[in-house]
C-alpha cells in the first residue's frame, strides 16, 4: 500500500512539472534562417511563429515565389528548432522523477508534450 501511494505522489509531483514546463515552453525562443540569413524566424516552445523578418533583397515583386519558397523553408526550420528545444525541456522535467528518465517507448508528444 505505501508503494502506491509513493506511485501517486510522484505521478502529482510530475503533473506539477510538467504545468511548470509548459508555462516555460511558452518563454523559450528559437530563430532559425533560410537563404543565408534573407528570412529570419523565430518560433516558441510551444511551435508558435512569433516574428518574420525579410531582408529588403528578399522583397522583389517580380519573384514572389522565392521569397514565398524562402518563408516555408525559414518557417520549418524555426519550428524543428522549437520542438526539439521542448522536447529537451521535457525530459529534464521527467528525467528525475521517473526511474531511468522516463518509460521507454513512451511518446509524451501524445499527452501534449
Amino acid at each position: 500500500m505505501n508503494n502506491m501511494a509513493n506511485m501517486f505522489g510522484k505521478f502529482s509531483e510530475l503533473q506539477e512539472k510538467v504545468e511548470e514546463a509548459k508555462q516555460e515552453l511558452a518563454k523559450l525562443e528559437v530563430e532559425a534562417e533560410a537563404g543565408g540569413g534573407m528570412v529570419k524566424v523565430k518560433a516558441n516552445g510551444k511551435r508558435q511563429i512569433l516574428s518574420i523578418k525579410l531582408d529588403k533583397d528578399v522583397i522583389d515583386p517580380e519573384d514572389a515565389e522565392m521569397m514565398e519558397d524562402l518563408v516555408v523553408a525559414g518557417v520549418n526550420k524555426a519550428l524543428e528548432k522549437a520542438e526539439e528545444a521542448a522536447q529537451e525541456r521535457m525530459q529534464e522535467t521527467y528525467k528525475d522523477i521517473l526511474p531511468g528518465g522516463g518509460i521507454p517507448g513512451m511518446d509524451l508528444s501524445k499527452l501534449g508534450l
